[in-house]
């Protein structure tokens, strides 16, 4: 299974202008810049997409491993906060975190924290953010 989605980006940093579009078209030509990046303008951002796609896969994943345990899992709301800093050189994303609640027909402390621990390292968006990047990339 593949997924795509393109960014097309005009101009320079500060003063430029994007657009992102998925395959599915839920963001099409969908506006980022500087701005909605590092500052508070209307619009998305990477990062934002990021931690959108990491509490999505995260809570998925979650959800099948409690079935799994036996836990019925009934509601799952995720809240993921990514930290982007200044490294050596440029920005980094230094950490996520994944602030879960969740309300189960069983309740076992054990079996919780086993499947959270499991969906935290199996993931696929958390597996995604530790994986060997490839570039293609042609002038034009």
């Amino acid at each position: 299974m593949k997924r795509k989605a393109s960014a097309v980006w005009i101009g320079n940093l500060k003063d430029g202008k994007g657009a992102l579009t998925t395959e599915s078209k839920t963001l099409s030509d969908t506006q980022y810049s500087f701005s909605t990046r590092f500052e508070n303008d209307a619009g998305t951002n990477p990062e934002e997409l990021i931690a959108a796609a990491h509490a999505g896969c995260f809570s998925m994943d979650l959800s099948g491993r409690l079935e799994k345990a036996g836990l019925g899992p009934r509601r799952i709301d995720t809240e993921a906060t990514l930290t982007l800093e200044r490294s050596d050189p440029g920005l980094a994303i230094t950490t996520i975190h994944l602030e879960v609640k969740v309300a189960l027909d069983e309740r076992d402390e054990d079996k919780f924290n086993e499947a959270v621990a499991a969906a935290r390292a199996g993931c696929p968006v958390s597996k995604a953010l530790e994986a060997d990047i490839s570039v293609a990339a042609t002038l034009v």
